[in-house]
């Protein structure tokens, strides 16, 4: 059935690929977006993701915040997909008030349209994240699954950078994270996304409308933000490289992620948007397999044919977490949902695009000078 779809954030590195596939498909798409210059760079309509939209969406500039812009994106509507969103765990331990204002304030102010305006809205999309897990799932040999609240900075500072069980003490194995897992997120961004998520969940289900969460795992791929110095391991590590500067890997560089190509997060988020089921329900969104950051750094070096210097400095950063692995049992069976794409073939795909790309400005170093600065880089 074709629909009449908003997506917030549309011209983003998830939202525009998005957008591009649902209008393959034949819907009617809208995207509302602020370029903002962190996403885009110092010349965000150049941009681009925001060229590879223009002239093929009904493009509206504007913010989430901002209630005349929201009236107007969301006239005639009948499905939403709300990726606008300040990302960065780092950056979110000190832009507090501006992350709760964007992903917090921009969500409540949207529910609050969609309940009181009489906009045909029947379904809505919203995109969270493994973050409102925190560390997640584990095993202990003589517990079971527990599910740690955190690592203490006193410990790492002495380079024990593994989890333990909360109720021995003794090392604990990861284990995928299943959506009913206990949710405590570890940053301000992971808070966000889990506000994002219950406000959505609970106005959908007060108003009889689908309303859908989906936890993305640590997404890549071509069209990922190479110049942002706040988020996106893959990207921060392949502009360092071919910089010539050398990667700072935290901790002792096994601290691993669930990396998920931008494809498969795409073909997840439409088999949930196409869905004719009347769902009020969270999904994971990942590749199911867990892999540590000194092979990324490896990896990409590998194929970029490019050699830098690596440092494992043992620095961590405060609101990290040690793994993440996406149990996708849920989203298979309810979805339909199967990660296609391999993180070798994902690296490939990746690493052709980014040596098409000119080679950006690396502000890595100052993003860690302001952490230092603040007091959450140790």
């Amino acid at each position: 059935m074709i629909q009449r779809i908003l997506i917030t954030g549309g011209a983003g590195f998830i939202g525009s690929r998005l957008a591009l596939c649902l209008l393959a498909k034949g819907h009617a798409v809208r995207v509302l977006d602020n370029l903002s210059p962190q996403v885009h760079g110092a010349n965000p309509e150049a941009s681009p993701l925001f060229r590879s939209i223009q002239g093929k969406v009904e493009f509206l500039h504007g913010s989430v915040t901002n209630r005349t812009d929201l009236m107007k994106a969301l006239s005639g509507i009948e499905t939403v997909i709300h990726l606008a969103a300040e990302t960065g765990t780092g950056q979110s331990m000190y832009a507090i008030r501006h992350y709760t204002d964007v992903n917090i304030g921009g969500t409540a102010l949207l529910l609050d349209l969609i309940a009181n305006e009489s906009f045909p809205v029947r379904k809505i999309v919203v995109a969270s994240s493994r973050a409102v897990y925190g560390e997640g799932k584990y095993w202990c040999r003589d517990h079971g699954s527990v599910f740690p609240v955190g690592r203490f900075a006193e410990n790492m500072k002495n380079g024990n950078f593994e989890v333990h069980c909360p109720l021995c003490g003794v090392p604990a194995r990861l284990a995928p994270t299943d959506e009913d897992a206990p949710v405590r997120p570890a940053s301000v961004y992971g808070i966000t996304k889990l506000t994002q998520e219950q406000m959505v969940l609970t106005i959908g289900k007060a108003l009889r409308i689908s309303a859908l969460a989906f936890r993305y795992q640590n997404v890549y791929g071509p069209g990922q933000s190479l110049s942002n110095p706040y988020t996106g391991i893959l990207s921060i590590f392949s502009t360092r490289i071919r910089n010539g500067g050398c990667i700072n890997i935290f901790e002792d560089g096994k601290e691993s992620r669930d990396f998920v190509f931008i494809d498969d997060v795409v073909a997840a988020t439409i088999s949930g948007i196409e869905s004719e089921a009347s769902l009020v329900d969270v999904f994971n969104v990942g590749s199911g397999v867990a892999i540590d950051v000194s092979t990324i750094a490896n990896g990409l070096q590998r194929m970029l044919g490019q050699t830098v210097p690596v440092r494992v400095s043992g620095q961590f950063r405060m609101g990290d977490i040690r793994h993440s692995l996406a149990d996708l049992t849920k989203v298979r069976a309810l979805l339909g949902f199967e990660p296609a794409v391999t993180m070798e073939e994902g690296l490939r795909r990746f690493v052709s695009w980014v040596i098409g790309e000119g080679v950006q400005a690396d502000w890595y170093e100052e993003s860690l000078r302001e952490l230092e600065t603040k007091g959450l880089l140790k």
